[in-house]
This record gives C-alpha cells, structure tokens and sequence, in this order.
C-alpha cells in the first residue's frame, strides 16, 4: 500500500489573515471557482497514482452555489469539503485521520492554493523522496509561474506547494507554520527534477509575483495537461530581455522585498506582519475598485 498523500485548502476560511476581507466577497467566490475549476480540480484529478485525498476547507457561511459545486466534486471521490469557522491542530489532524482511514502510518501532507496547479506526478515524486528524519519537509523546488499568456520556470527552495511527509500518530502537518519557514522546525529535503507546479498570477493576487525565466510551455504540456493551453511560445527577443534585463530586476526587487519583511517580522511578529498585509490587500482592493493598476 503506498503512503497516503493529502492535499490540504484553504478555500474561503473565515479565519483573520491577509486574505480575510477579500475571501468573503461574492465576486471574489466566483472568480476563485473559475480557477479552482480551471487549475486546482483537474491537477488533483490527474495525478499519476492512487491513495490522494483532498480536504478543502470553507466558511460554513458560504454561498449555496459553492456548497453544492462542492457536493459534486465529493460525489465524484475528489475531495471533502469541511466547513468550519476556525480549524485548531486537533481538528486538523483528525479530519486527516478521518479521511485517510486510518490512526497510524506514514503520512504526507501538501498545502494547495485554490487557484494553483500540479503536474501528473507531483504526489509520486514526493513518495519516492528519501527522507532523512521521522518528521521531514519536503519541496519540489523547479515549478512554472503562468502570468496570462506567458510561462516563466522557477526555482524556490521553500515554496508555497510545500510538504510534509510524518506518521498519522504525531501529525504537524505542513501548515505547522509558513511555508518558508518549515526548516525551523524539521529537516527539509529538496527533491529536484521538472517542474512540478504551476503558480497562477492572476488579478486577485494579494503575495504572488512574476518570478522566474521566461520559458514557452512545449516542454511542459505533457506534464500539465490542459493547464497550458492558452500559454503562447515567447519570441527569442522577449526571452533575451527576460535574462538579461526582466529577471535580474525582479531578483533585486524580491530580495529587497524580503530584507523588508524579515526585518517586520523579527519586529512585529508574524501576527502583527498579518495585520500589515491585511490592511495592505483592503488598500489594494479600493485601487482596483477604482480601476487603478497594481503591478505583479
């Protein structure tokens, strides 16, 4: 029997975060179901082996178009939608435990955005990984970042398609703590290779950025099938100025950006960071509203 793997998401949890005001809107719902329909669903779907499971949390609130879109994708086996207003380590781990079917045994956890993708063999490349602890983190560090019509290949050693691999019986699963910040907590093992996700930067964004190289999808269709459709093969131009000018400006950017909220943190702590962020996406959400441009 291979190990279990369960994607955990986070759909519209009403829980405080940077995320919580815009979440609850009814357009944001429906726009988030398009990408959750469009990338999450058939990634999920796809998958190259058996034993996946999928718990998608979402706010017992919540609309009833998406309840009963919710109710078709768990009639069909894909996943279970828990509704809860809060969800403690306890209830996590339980829900986990309830849906793999059983109290002990290995176990891998991997956070999935609602609006994200995976390739084919995502889940069997993380099994195969070779752990080097009981409780081990584990990345898939090459992914694509899908920016309109346009791919870039990227690598993160910490992303957010983090994993946690641990048995059923002392679970911490991988959102015991920032995505970047599980080392603290426990090895980490980087598994190379492909790319093995795809980061949709979209209008609604309130953290991802372009990042990366840019890259035409021919390569990768295989891997992500149907997500790369309406990608487009990028001129030799437009691929030399991404070397040479796009991606080295963007690396200054991102290291500054994150010299800044280290520094925040290490201030702040991570609650107050939240709020910050928080504060930061209803001012994001008026420019938008006013049909200003916020830059990716």
């Amino acid at each position: 029997m291979s190990i279990p793997h369960v994607f955990l998401t986070r759909f519209n949890l009403p829980s405080e975060g940077v995320e919580s005001m815009i979440r609850a809107k009814e357009g944001w719902l429906r726009d988030r179901i398009v990408l959750f329909d469009r990338y999450s669903v058939p990634s999920v779907r796809g998958q190259d082996t058996g034993d996946v499971f999928w718990i998608v949390y979402l706010d017992p609130e919540s609309p009833a178009w998406l309840k009963q879109r919710m109710s078709q994708l768990e009639s069909e086996g894909l996943l279970a939608p828990i509704y809860r207003e809060t969800v403690s380590d306890d209830d996590l781990a339980e829900d986990i435990r309830r849906v793999v079917g059983h109290d002990r045994g290995p176990v891998i956890t991997s956070n999935l955005d609602n609006d994200d993708g995976l390739a084919t063999d995502f889940v069997r490349r993380l099994r195969q990984a070779r752990i080097t602890a009981p409780r081990t983190a584990l990345y898939v560090v090459f992914g694509l970042i899908k920016h309109g019509e346009q791919l870039f290949l990227r690598h993160d050693r910490d992303n957010a398609f983090c994993a946690v691999r641990e048995d059923l019986t002392e679970l911490r699963t991988c959102w015991a703590d920032w995505h970047n910040r599980l080392s603290r907590h426990m090895p980490v093992v980087e598994v190379d290779g492909p790319p093995g996700w795809l980061q949709v930067v979209h209008g609604n964004n309130v953290s991802n950025r372009v990042r990366g190289r840019l890259v035409g999808p021919d390569a990768y269709r295989a891997a992500f099938p149907g997500l790369l459709d309406d990608v487009t093969e990028p001129s030799r131009t437009a691929k030399l100025r991404s070397g040479v000018v796009d991606s080295p400006v963007r690396f200054l950017r991102d290291r500054g950006r994150q010299a800044i909220r280290v520094g925040l943190v290490r201030i702040i702590g991570r609650e107050g960071f939240d709020r910050l962020k928080y504060r930061g996406a209803g001012v994001l959400a008026g420019v938008r509203r006013r049909g200003g441009g916020v830059s990716s």
